[in-house]
């Protein structure tokens, strides 16, 4: 697309990085980072949370992994729209506060969500209507982060570090909630299903009550340093137009896609590690846990490679150093060994994750930061729920969890081809270093 040189004269000063000295830095990654560990907890489909719910659907209601994965497929529907939620959240500015109106009213809103359906009974309609809800006025506040982080990252030129510290942040809490997720559902057992879903709501609703207080907190430091964009202010069609335009985000959404469509990585692994190795629900929670911890390392890693070697480079490495991720599965026989193998299956992963997110966060739009991250997570959980059925259908039909990993491998593989689609432009400068004037405009 082309656009009249004044025009591009002008969005270039517009978007030029200011230079942050590095205790401003620190604070901004300070306050997304507590905010990152608040949601990682107190989100529905999240560790701390779905965790649980997957023993009560397995141990509870005896449903079978089929049935499971399409539970999941059915409760994350909001999750397929949440670019939606992006979409509102960059046009629409509750309260006057931005971002920090959505935290505001929604998780209140989430808070209250949580405290009703403590004290509904659980059935499987039950669970799946809570989760439903609660998920949909999660997103509202996601989709502030999403969008505030996002925009920060652009507007100084500094993605990969944002990146890495997005996933850190990430990570740590899932880390917890995964390990806290499986002993409490081990501590539920000896409770009825009424109550150990209440003590389960309860918990949610505290950390989300915790975040719609958090939104009145305003540091400087974090708010000077982010310029509202034309998003906020323009006409929804006319954005809408905008963003379908923009050929950044394919190439960008096509890598995340297969990235994240593991066929096999979630349900059909549970089931392998429980009934082939007999593995406990605290085991299952140990292995995601040490997998998602294996991934800090290498994103710490890539925030310092990130200022040193242009994108570029970045995305080629860490996706040859993915593709055989899943192969250690294939030599495991026991408990142990699976959770020996968690460690360098999660090292694999790290830095190609935070070069997509990279990536993605250079991808946007301006004034559509929220939308189009939302809708890096709106594709990743439908990749991941179609995956998890896909996966789920390749383990019983097979008999056992070779064929999933040899169906992730290729996946995988496919990468490596849709890297060339990337526009050069985006990916030709390390984090710091400005892109040539027009490069990144709509």
């Amino acid at each position: 697309m082309t656009i009249d040189q004044s025009a591009a004269t002008v969005a270039a000063i517009t978007v030029a990085p200011a230079d942050l000295s590095p205790s401003v830095r620190q604070t901004i990654f300070l306050y997304l980072g507590i905010l990152i560990v608040l949601l990682a907890f107190g989100g529905p489909s999240g560790g701390l949370i779905d965790i649980p719910v997957s023993f009560f659907l397995k141990n509870r209601l005896h449903l079978t992994a089929h049935e499971v994965a399409n539970f999941r497929l059915s409760a994350a529907v909001p999750l397929y729209l949440s670019f939606v939620f992006g979409f509102i959240r960059d046009m629409w500015n509750p309260l006057g506060m931005r971002d920090r109106g959505y935290m505001l009213l929604f998780g209140g809103a989430s808070a209250l969500l949580y405290v009703c359906f403590a004290f509904t009974p659980l059935t499987y309609v039950t669970l799946l209507a809570a989760i439903v809800l609660l998920t949909a006025s999660f997103l509202f506040v996601a989709s502030a982060q999403n969008g505030l982080t996002s925009t920060i990252g652009q507007q100084h030129a500094m993605t990969g570090e944002v990146s890495a510290v997005w996933n850190v942040f990430l990570s740590i809490p899932t880390v917890g909630a995964l390990l806290i997720g499986g002993t409490l559902s081990g501590m539920l057992e000896d409770k009825n299903p009424d109550q150990a879903i209440r003590i389960l709501f309860f918990v949610g609703a505290t950390i989300m009550a915790t975040v719609a207080l958090y939104a009145l907190w305003k540091p400087a430091e974090v708010f000077d340093n982010v310029r509202v964009e034309g998003g906020v202010d323009g006409h929804p069609l006319k954005n809408l137009a905008r963003l379908a335009r923009h050929w950044p985000i394919y190439p960008a959404m096509l890598i995340w896609l297969l990235w994240n469509f593991a066929p096999g990585s979630t349900t059909p692994l549970q089931y392998h590690l429980q009934n082939t190795l007999h593995a406990t629900d605290a085991q299952w929670g140990q292995w995601n846990a040490i997998f998602a911890a294996s991934f800090i390392p290498t994103y710490i890693v890539y925030g310092l490679l990130c200022r040193r070697f242009p994108l570029k480079t970045l995305l080629l490495w860490g996706t040859v150093l993915a593709v055989p991720q899943m192969v250690p599965l294939l030599f495991i026989d026991t408990v142990t060994q699976a959770l020996v193998a968690a460690v360098p299956i999660g090292l694999m992963g790290g830095l190609a994750t935070g070069a997509y997110l990279d990536l993605i966060i250079r991808s946007c739009p301006r004034g559509l930061q929220g939308t189009t991250l939302m809708m890096s997570s709106s594709l990743y959980f439908v990749v991941v729920r179609f995956g998890d059925v896909l996966g789920t259908n390749l383990y019983d039909r097979y008999g056992g969890f070779t064929v999933c990993v040899i169906a992730i491998t290729i996946v995988y593989a496919l990468i490596l081809p849709a890297l060339l689609l990337v526009p050069g432009h985006l990916i030709a400068t390390a984090d710091g270093q400005a892109p040539e004037v027009g490069s990144a405009l709509d």
